[in-house]
């Protein structure tokens, strides 16, 4: 049984920025999570004992109970405005949890960091040979300037930002790895004796 914050009394703004948070953490996440979910709720049992088999020093609960799939009600609530005392959590934490999030359930920030890489590589090149090609052609009114330089700068960066993209893949795959979730979860087993 989970409960989902439908409505708050708190800034404005913190409920616009998390719903925007999670509905572009839900875009990027290659599993479906459900919207406003804090955490809060009843688990059975089986649920806290495969959190407990998760060898993740810094698990994402909200990813994980999504993960693993188990059917699920959904009790709306509305967040009261405190009445006393100042939240422990600093902008610092919640960067750090939203982080979290993207990191440990999605690899399109790598992906797009590739892609991009790659993309601005080739415009680099493009605009080189337009460059090239120019210059050969008025050679006596066309003059250097610095922009073989500012072309060639941005191509290295280009060529520099595809392979971080890949190093990040590469991370990204051993990460997944050596974290010890469950393959499946299995809900009965028949004609297993």
């Amino acid at each position: 049984m989970l409960g989902i914050k439908t409505r708050s009394e708190e800034f404005f703004l913190f409920y616009i920025m998390r719903t925007l948070y999670y509905h572009t953490l839900q875009r990027l996440s290659e599993i479906e999570l459900t919207e406003h979910f804090s955490g809060f709720g009843l688990y059975d049992r089986e649920v806290i004992e495969l959190i407990r088999t998760c060898d993740d020093p810094y698990p994402y609960l909200r990813g994980l109970i999504a993960e693993f799939g188990f059917e699920s009600a959904k009790i709306e609530y509305t967040q009261k405005a405190r009445t006393r005392g100042i939240t422990k959590n600093s902008f610092y934490t919640l960067y750090d949890q939203a982080l979290l999030g993207l990191t440990s359930h999605s690899k399109v920030p790598l992906r797009l960091a590739a892609m991009l890489g790659f993309l601005s590589a080739i415009v680099s090149l493009a605009v080189a040979a337009i460059y090239l090609v120019y210059k050969l052609i008025f050679w006596s009114n066309f003059t250097l300037g610095l922009a073989p330089l500012v072309v060639g700068l941005f191509f290295f960066s280009s060529v520099q930002l595809f392979f971080l993209g890949i190093l990040g893949e590469y991370v990204a795959s051993t990460h997944t790895q050596i974290l010890k979730r469950p393959l499946v979860v299995e809900r009965e087993r028949i004609n297993f004796d």
